[in-house]
């Protein structure tokens, strides 16, 4: 890795992690600046001035920052902590997705319920299958992503789908390929771990398909 934070042979840019020393790129790193009154405050679209602080997008990482004072030694002098700091790094994760999916459906990048979703899976043009975490895990199942895993979100619940989309709720969701659907698994990626889901989650209620 370079000074600048770019890998040699033109990577994307990497961060090490106070909690677990790891270096890794930024997209899987929360980024956290420091307001005026020298309170630690996440900055998820890293536009704070001055040097961030970077920890792995893991709720169990953050509360050990915050438990173990490791803000403050990144930061070589005392800062503030909120005991929320956790939960604000999950609510600003989850706005983030939303914003983003709704920009994709906006721009015609995006569908919405399980009919339209089927169609563009058969017909190959879903690069991402999204499900709410609380949707009916007998209707989900009916449904596959289409490239495994790596191209599956099931980390927001139905009322955050349907936000996206323009509706009360929403459980199935599909987005086109784009660089603009990539920015969204990049977001959800993050949320997922701030949730303790890898991609999707077993539905803890059932709700009615949309």
């Amino acid at each position: 890795m370079t000074r600048g934070g770019k890998d040699r042979d033109g990577g994307d840019p990497e961060r090490k992690c106070i909690v677990t020393g790891d270096v890794q790129p930024k997209a899987g790193l929360v980024r956290f600046g420091l307001g005026p009154d020298m309170q630690v405050v996440p900055d998820i679209l890293a536009r704070l001035p001055g040097r961030g602080i970077y920890v792995t997008a893991d709720r169990d990482a953050i509360l050990k920052a915050s438990a173990k004072g490791l803000f403050s030694r990144a930061a070589k002098q005392p800062v503030t902590v909120s005991p929320m700091l956790a939960d604000e790094v999950e609510a600003q994760l989850a706005r983030r997705v939303v914003e983003l999916i709704s920009l994709c459906r906006k721009a015609g990048l995006a569908v919405v319920g399980f009919e339209k979703v089927k169609d563009w899976l058969a017909k190959g043009q879903a690069g991402i299958l999204i499900q709410a975490s609380d949707g009916s895990e007998r209707g989900k199942t009916r449904l596959h992503a289409p490239g495994g895993q790596e191209t599956f979100i099931g980390c927001l619940t139905a009322w955050e789908l349907g936000l996206a989309f323009g509706r009360e709720h929403a459980i199935h969701g599909a987005l086109a390929a784009g660089g603009l659907t990539t920015r969204v698994v990049e977001e959800a990626s993050r949320l997922a771990g701030m949730r303790k889901q890898l991609g999707g989650t077993v539905a803890s209620k059932d709700t009615k398909n949309a």
